[in-house]
């Protein structure tokens, strides 16, 4: 099932309409769907779709040969090409003089790549004097974000400015992951989106004859379950040295947010070591640091980090830990007893206030929020008037109309309503230089959003889970 990457597929859409010689980029890391998004995009195309392995050269041209023959209809075994210019030639020579728009897909091209590092220039000299008199679309795509970075993208390429479009396939939001997961309710859906994220390989793996509790527990809390090792894979296969790196990740999942406290933690030293590892697992949509809204990134001293993909938050929160029982088989045990009750609703709790943040993205722009924000972010900080650290959880703001809009998130199945406004609205000074506020309640069921409402409350927005889902699924 295909869903979701619309914009995605418009880009790509947009480019097969031109006329001349296009050459797309496309990179995200593995199980995100690049492959599903590039089939469903060439289906109806004239498309010479090839996926290199990790192998040898010998290996990645003899599979290859195949993959030519049978495009241009020729004889099985006819011919093996002996290197890769000899391969571009050829495909040159067959679609030099055709008015048909064709379609190349080079799926996995570093793995080709890192077989025989001259590939890159190959290609490079195989488009400017051939591809690009042709009514060709390329598309390289490739897992390892840190290699097509810098021997596809990379000034320092051979490919450098050969391409004329690039795409970073990320994972779903939880919108579009709700539309993986038709068969859950709309709580389920959160709860799902909170522990595997919005990759779709991983919501694949969600059985629906199964609860919540069965499919955590089979996947990730099993020596044998399909994501049981995935986030230390997925660290072998972009990095050298993965150790340094999973320590960092430990740290900033156990809640480690300040740099000088991960450090620590992970065992570097000096503390100005740890910047570069956390600039690669940035870089890799791994972990993100958040400054306090109103603050310049660049030179705020208040950031934090955390990790940026629920499923890496969850895995490192709770899998990790407990890697020792798990593999002696005290996995389902562990699961019931330190993960599934309080544990999981704080730590849902939290990815929650990640959700209506996606919903006011979604929500701008329409009737459903009371003006066009352009500035988003949530604050934290010094309470001056009660002497407290305080946060507010999400906001949503026009600088130049000086409108803001402040909200509370609240994953609780009991709420004192009046409280919680009026907290809310006890925040508003901490942000100044907006005289026009509003506010937003974001909560859990529909009670108590009926209760929120009932109190007519002025500038106030009210948003349950499930109305946070409606003409989205």
């Amino acid at each position: 099932m295909f869903v979701g990457r619309l914009k995605e597929l418009e880009a790509l859409n947009t480019m097969w309409e031109q006329t001349t010689f296009q050459m797309m980029v496309l990179l995200g890391r593995r199980r995100v769907g690049k492959t599903a998004l590039l089939d469903e995009f060439s289906k109806d195309k004239n498309t010479l779709y090839f996926t290199a392995r990790q192998q040898t050269t010998r290996n990645n041209l003899r599979d290859f040969s195949h993959a030519v023959q049978r495009f241009f209809h020729l004889p099985e075994g006819m011919f093996s090409f002996g290197t890769w210019q000899d391969a571009f030639d050829f495909i040159i020579e067959q679609v030099r003089d055709r008015a048909e728009r064709f379609l190349l897909v080079f799926d996995e091209f570093p793995y080709a790549a890192m077989a025989d590092s001259s590939l890159p220039s190959v290609l490079q000299v195989a488009i400017d004097h051939g591809f690009a008199n042709t009514n060709t679309m390329m598309v390289l795509c490739g897992s390892n974000e840190g290699f097509m970075e810098s021997e596809v993208l990379g000034y320092k390429s051979p490919l450098y400015g050969r391409r004329t479009g690039q795409l970073r396939l990320k994972p779903f939001d939880v919108f579009d992951t709700a539309k993986m997961l038709d068969f859950a309710r709309v709580e389920d859906v959160i709860r799902y989106y909170a522990t595997f994220g919005g990759t779709p390989y991983y919501l694949q793996q969600i059985r629906p004859d199964l609860s919540y509790e069965q499919n955590v527990t089979n996947l990730l809390f099993s020596p044998n379950g399909l994501l049981y090792e995935e986030p230390l894979m997925l660290l072998r296969q972009e990095l050298r040295d993965p150790t340094v790196y999973n320590s960092v990740m430990d740290a900033i999942g156990n809640g480690t947010t300040r740099q000088n406290k991960i450090a620590d933690q992970a065992g570097i030293q000096p503390v100005t070591n740890l910047s570069k590892y956390l600039r690669v697992l940035e870089d890799l949509g791994l972990v993100e640091r958040e400054v306090p809204f109103g603050e310049d990134p660049s030179r705020s001293r208040k950031g934090l980090w955390k990790p940026a993909d629920p499923f890496f938050a969850f895995w490192y929160r709770f899998v990790s830990p407990n890697i020792v029982n798990v593999e002696n088989g005290q996995g389902e045990l562990t699961a019931r007893h330190m993960v599934f009750g309080p544990a999981l609703d704080t730590y849902v709790g939290q990815q929650f206030e990640s959700v209506c943040m996606q919903w006011l993205w979604r929500a701008n722009g329409s009737d459903r929020l009371p003006f066009v924000a352009l500035k988003f972010g949530k604050w934290w900080g010094g309470n001056p008037n009660t002497k407290q650290q305080t946060d507010i959880d999400v906001i949503a703001a026009n600088e130049s109309e000086k409108r803001i809009l402040l909200g509370e998130c609240k994953w609780k199945n009991d709420l004192n309503i009046a409280d919680t406004i009026a907290t809310l609205r006890s925040r508003a000074d901490l942000i100044p230089g907006y005289p026009e506020r509003h506010y937003a309640l974001f909560v859990k069921t529909d009670e108590l959003a009926s209760a929120a409402r009932e109190r007519h409350e002025s500038n106030l927005t009210v948003v349950s889970a499930n109305d946070m889902f409606e003409g989205m699924r």
